[in-house]
């Protein structure tokens, strides 16, 4: 048995593959089967003189994803998807499913997330979990080649990380005990002990929100490092991102171009990233300080005048083409060419439309926003603008900060956080910081949070015994697949999301 993805080592040979039909058209004498493995997917040329007349009409009443096995000459063509086709000489059928719900149609997305299980098996879901895999993959391969211990932190816990609001309590043998929301603190314990180390766990916050950057359960990727300071945690973010995102663009070609991903601003994290001070953000944002000449408030102006030409020009062709199809001067092929050109054309204005109706929020909250407050989505948004490419923010005040932050030396009131926010309106995909190590001070913070004490006695030891400058990050695995993959909601980045309401299939 061959798959897919090693159909170039036999050209011009004859394999046997085993999978699914996952689309097929017929025309006299030949089916064209799209046929996928797992591995990718490949047409199959079925041809009556070449298997015979059973077999033929066999393949050619098979339902969309019954699973066969397919015999065939593995056939070079630049034109397929791969590079290669095959053209069959024996067609085994293993399975005839029944008729599929999911089809090339337009379905609503509730019904996709119903048929989630089902869903995962079309070319653009299959090319999402291709990349995440990418990303899981070259995240461990980041940290093993410089030099980090995976270690892994509990899943259950007796205190909240940052904040009793977003917890899921749970009983642990007659005990109230909380679904882990980061492994931070456990992981400055393990730091402490092997010097760099990561973890890469679930974690969960139950929050009851339905936005497209939020779930009740990610995964977790959190880097502890002992005797670095901020400069040296930011340093090793922008290493780590510019990793993945390399690792991504290099090995994963042909899954972007399935999920149609313009990669130009994924380019650019090859480049040094922006790094300012939150105060310096806010007046970007605000309007106050400009970028190259330009303003917050002028770019927005501008964008919005661009999204409406670009409506009317959509529009206008829309009509061009309409008026074409209701001609009759077309041909059958042109006809459907058009149809489909003008579907596409609507779902690209509906787009539009969608971003042209954020415009007076953002611009609202770009005039009015509050020194002192942590961004929103627009607030990243609107900065990220202004660079097009990720956006480092650091020095935050130390009021919309986790308890744990350190507190900078020169600037009261401020704490040693930092925020990476990713370009395109993903907003932040990274947050760390400089560990606070005065043992009063984190007291006292355990207190303004309303925190229990004594949940916390054994973090505070890591302070009495052997206490140290140490940093580190957090990296949430299904908002960086979100952004690399240029999705629209992050449900589409994770296999079987969980978020307020959904907890089936």
């Amino acid at each position: 048995m061959v798959y897919i993805k090693d159909l170039a080592k036999y050209e011009g040979k004859e394999v046997e593959m085993k999978g699914w039909n996952a689309q097929k058209r017929d025309s006299k004498g030949i089916v064209f089967m799209t046929f996928r493995d797992g591995t990718g997917f490949v047409q199959c040329v079925i041809d009556l003189n070449a298997v015979g007349n059973d077999q033929f009409e066999s393949a050619k009443k098979l339902p969309q994803e019954s699973s066969l096995s397919i015999t065939g000459k593995v056939v070079k063509d630049e034109r397929q998807f791969g590079g290669y086709e095959v053209h069959a000489t024996a067609v085994k059928i293993i399975a005839e499913a029944q008729e599929y719900p999911v089809t090339p149609k337009e379905h609503g997305i509730d019904f996709l997330m119903d048929n989630r299980h089902l869903w995962l098996r079309s070319k653009r879901q299959w090319a999402i979990m291709r990349i995440r895999n990418e990303i899981i993959f070259s995240i461990h391969k980041f940290f093993q080649e410089n030099g980090f211990v995976q270690m892994d932190a509990p899943i259950f816990t007796g205190n909240a990380c940052e904040g009793t609001s977003t917890l899921f309590e749970t009983d642990y043998y007659g005990e109230p005990a909380y679904l882990s929301q980061s492994g931070q603190l456990y992981g400055e314990a393990m730091a402490m002990a092997q010097g760099l180390i990561y973890t890469f766990g679930p974690t969960f916050r139950a929050e009851k929100s339905k936005t497209r950057r939020h779930v009740s359960e990610f995964w977790m990727i959190e880097p502890e490092m002992a005797f670095y300071d901020l400069k040296m945690d930011m340093d090793v973010i922008e290493k780590f991102v510019q990793y993945i995102v390399g690792s991504v663009l290099d090995k994963c070609k042909s899954e972007l171009s399935v999920i149609e991903r313009d990669t130009t601003y994924l380019e650019k994290v090859r480049q040094p990233f922006i790094r300012m001070k939150y105060d310096d953000a806010v007046s970007i944002i605000k309007g106050e300080k400009d970028v190259n000449g330009r303003t917050s408030l002028q770019m927005l102006d501008e964008e919005e005048k661009g999204l409406q030409s670009s409506i009317i020009t959509l529009q206008k062709d829309i009509e061009e083409r309409e008026k074409k199809i209701a001609s009759g001067e077309l041909k059958k092929g042109e006809i459907n060419f058009n149809k489909a050109k003008v579907d596409q054309l609507k779902n690209d204005i509906k787009d539009l439309e969608e971003k042209l109706s954020n415009m007076p929020q953002w611009l609202n909250s770009a005039k009015n926003f509050e020194r002192g407050n942590d961004f929103g989505g627009s607030d990243e948004t609107v900065l990220t603008k202004m660079f097009g490419q990720p956006v480092m923010v650091h020095t935050w005040p130390g009021a919309v900060k986790a308890f744990y932050m350190k507190e900078d030396e020169e600037l009261q009131g401020y704490a040693k956080g930092v925020d990476l926010l990713a370009p395109e309106g993903y907003g932040e995909v990274v947050g760390g910081g400089e560990r606070e190590t005065d043992l009063e001070k984190l007291k006292r913070k355990i207190v303004e949070h309303d925190l229990p004490m004594q949940a916390f006695e054994w973090y505070l030891d890591l302070r009495k015994y052997g206490n140290i400058p140490h940093s580190g990050f957090g990296l949430g695995l299904e908002r960086m697949v979100t952004w690399i993959c240029g999705l629209p909601h992050i449900r589409e980045s994770i296999p079987f999301p969980r978020y307020y309401g959904r907890l089936f299939p």
